[in-house]
């Protein structure tokens, strides 16, 4: 059991109704004090009315909110020890980056002497030493991202909010980002509550994640433990890429007609005289069209029992020529039996 001092942000059925809408339903949640905990979910999962829930920018309809064992349900924003990040990074424009750290600490009114130890503190943990002076207009997304963040965290608040922060950033940017976050939280060391709808950012930062959808929280664990044992056939679609087998065609590879999960990378295209281990199933196929995308190549194979199932093989030593030759062609699809993950409740997994 967890120990009540470890837990930064608790949940207790909290629903979040907006008329017949249930935008969140009933979810009870432990984040623990220190770690990177993800919010992930589709758009309308209900995942970003928690984070507002959290903040005291929204109420619980029913249910109760704790911030390290205090009921706040119902506190304003500003009588809570969080702070928030959002997405457009809502920086002052006629204030320069110096003063748009230092802002809190003004409306505190904090000393000049120690505004500015502390500013400079907080722009060179978020490597912008040296900026205090320019404007955020002088500044690259990625840069007003990190002064976004330093102001946030200029006041030590036990918990971080951050709202999809790197939504706006190019594909490169935000992959460097999310390495850079993830080390500054294991610096400060405090709560970072971060919502996104996207997985590679999750599986990326995250210490755990729960997987929002329709209001509801579909699974809880390490980002590991997510995408190798989903525990849904939600979980399974959204977090990351899998094939979903069920009814005749499951029935045919494995002798039971649940539904299983198996990962594209996890299957191997062979030759079609290639046996199986004992270990392994195997299914004959047709591939019907090729994907190349340089680091790896995506597959998709129609089975000949029916069905389609998609391969994913990095281009260790496969030209692009070399991937788009074999369309059209006869293979085997061979995996192991173990990575197969059966999401059907009741019933028995096959031997």
């Amino acid at each position: 059991m967890t120990d009540p001092l470890q837990i930064a942000v608790r949940f207790e059925q909290v629903s979040r109704h907006f008329g017949d809408i249930k935008a969140v339903d009933e979810v009870s949640l432990d984040l623990l004090d220190g770690e990177f905990f993800t919010l992930l979910g589709p758009s309308g999962s209900g995942k970003t009315t928690c984070l507002r829930m959290i903040a005291g920018f929204d109420r619980p309809t029913s249910g109760r909110i704790l911030l390290h064992g205090v009921d706040v349900s119902n506190l304003p924003p500003y009588e809570r020890d969080v702070n928030t990040v959002f997405q457009d990074y809502a920086l002052f424009p006629h204030m320069t980056v110096g003063e748009n750290v230092a802002y809190g600490l003004m409306i505190k009114k904090t000393p000049k002497a120690e505004r500015e130890r502390r500013v400079d503190e907080m722009l060179e943990l978020v490597r912008l030493s040296g900026m205090a002076g320019r404007k955020p207009s002088q500044l690259s997304g990625g840069q007003r991202q990190r002064v976004a963040l330093a102001r946030a965290l200029i006041n030590h608040p036990r918990v971080l909010l951050l709202d999809e922060p790197l939504g706006a950033l190019d594909l490169k940017l935000r992959q460097q980002m999310q390495l850079e976050l993830k080390a500054i939280q294991q610096r400060v060391g405090i709560t970072f509550i971060y919502v996104t709808h996207d997985q590679e950012e999750a599986l990326t930062m995250s210490d755990r994640l729960a997987v929002f959808n329709l209001g509801k929280i579909e699974q809880v664990g390490a980002p590991a433990d997510v995408y190798e044992n989903p525990t849904s056939s939600f979980v399974a679609s959204f977090v990351g890429v899998t094939n979903l087998v069920s009814g005749e065609t499951a029935q045919a590879i494995t002798g039971s007609p649940l539904t299983f999960s198996v990962r594209p990378e996890k299957i191997r295209i062979v030759p079609r005289d290639t046996l199986p281990t004992p270990d392994e199933y195997a299914v004959d196929a047709c591939v019907r069209d090729v994907v190349y995308l340089g680091l790896y190549t995506r597959y998709m194979m129609s089975l000949d029992l029916g069905g389609e199932l998609i391969v994913i093989q990095q281009n260790l030593n496969t030209t692009r020529s070399e991937a788009l030759s074999v369309r059209d062609q006869p293979a085997r699809l061979i995996w192991l039996k173990n990575a197969n993950r059966y999401l059907d409740e009741g019933g028995e997994e096959p031997v």
